[in-house]
């Protein structure tokens, strides 16, 4: 996986299997101020999973990781949801310009996860 952007709009990565392996490479990528979560999360869902006896929190863990690298293989989808993601932290919520901010989050979310639906 190289870190070059090969067309305006395009991917800054290709998309990583679903494996902690290669997200974690990706992740290095895209967004490295994120590793520390992530290892955090990962221990987490392991934990989980041994404590209930299932795969359950791992897949999550997983499919919840690839969507974070799915919006931020892009920058222009990355740029709008971190922009957004500030404008609810800093607007009241009676502010329409909230609602507008968190429809644009939960677009980002949404998006992302329908195009790694449809690899």
């Amino acid at each position: 996986m190289s870190a070059q952007h090969t067309e305006p709009g395009g991917p800054l990565i290709p998309r990583p299997e679903r494996s902690p392996a290669a997200l974690r490479v990706a992740l290095a990528q895209v967004a490295p101020h994120r590793l520390a979560e992530m290892e955090q999360q990962k221990d987490e869902a392991i934990a989980l999973a041994a404590r209930t006896d299932s795969l359950g929190p791992v897949v999550q863990f997983l499919e919840a990781w690839a969507v974070v690298i799915e919006i931020a293989r892009f920058p222009a989808a990355a740029a709008r949801l971190h922009s957004a993601e500030y404008a609810a932290q800093v607007l009241d919520r009676a502010d329409p310009a909230w609602g507008t901010a968190m429809e644009e989050i939960r677009t980002a979310y949404r998006t992302a996860r329908e195009s790694l639906a449809g690899e």
